[in-house]
């Protein structure tokens, strides 16, 4: 019952606006660049195109939701399940930075503002914002997990750049072959693929836990 979806939010300044609740597979995949806002995915193929005109590279982000996922998965202390997240989606490459619910954004907030305040709702303890990103202390809270993975441009471009040699000379490097100028709609599955295999993790440990404490009485 979990669901995975991860699409490209930005691209360098041209960013997108979608509901992660309501984001589909089919939406992101209905443009080459994996954004499911298709006025703004227009904006950021235009932009690719020309950077890569000029011999160029950009980067941006991917954002990604995980949908379904019960309470409880995760640590209080070690192996909390942001941390767990946050080491996987830095393990990708050309990522640079990872966010959480509110992210950096949060940092401006006072904590009457950024507090999630909980409800009950159909005999279930919900809340009303989501700005911890569905893990609190964590441990996911039922929430929608929402995190964002930022990705460097791309390193190698057909542009020359200034470099040494192995004996510590100045040169001038020109890569050859063929020039990616955005690794972004190449990141979608591998964000979609980190967040998977996480919670699959979590779910496990909690499943071994379950188990040997059914054991033990």
């Amino acid at each position: 019952g979990i669901a995975v979806h991860a699409w490209v939010s930005r691209v360098a300044n041209v960013g997108c606006t979608v509901d992660p609740t309501l984001v589909t597979e089919q939406a992101i995949e209905a443009t080459p660049v994996r954004c499911p806002d298709l006025d703004a995915a227009k904006e950021m193929i235009a932009l690719i195109e020309r950077i890569k005109s000029e011999g160029d590279s950009v980067g941006g982000t991917v954002d990604c939701v995980a949908l379904g996922v019960p309470v409880g998965l995760g640590e209080p202390v070690f192996d909390k399940l942001e941390a767990d997240l946050a080491r996987a989606m830095m393990s990708l490459p050309a990522s640079k930075a990872f966010e959480i619910g509110s992210g950096m954004e949060g940092t401006h907030l006072r904590g009457s503002e950024h507090n999630d305040e909980f409800y009950i709702e159909d005999d279930r303890v919900r809340t009303r914002t989501n700005r911890s990103g569905g893990v609190q202390g964590g441990i996911s809270n039922g929430e929608p997990i929402i995190n964002r993975v930022g990705f460097k441009p791309t390193a190698t471009m057909l542009r020359p750049q200034n470099t040494v040699d192995e004996a510590g000379a100045a040169r001038e490097l020109q890569s050859r072959g063929r020039h990616d100028p955005c690794v972004l709609p190449r990141a979608v599955p591998m964000v979609e693929a980190m967040m998977a295999l996480v919670l699959c993790d979590h779910l496990l440990r909690q499943i071994a836990l379950k188990g040997a404490a059914g054991g033990a009485a």
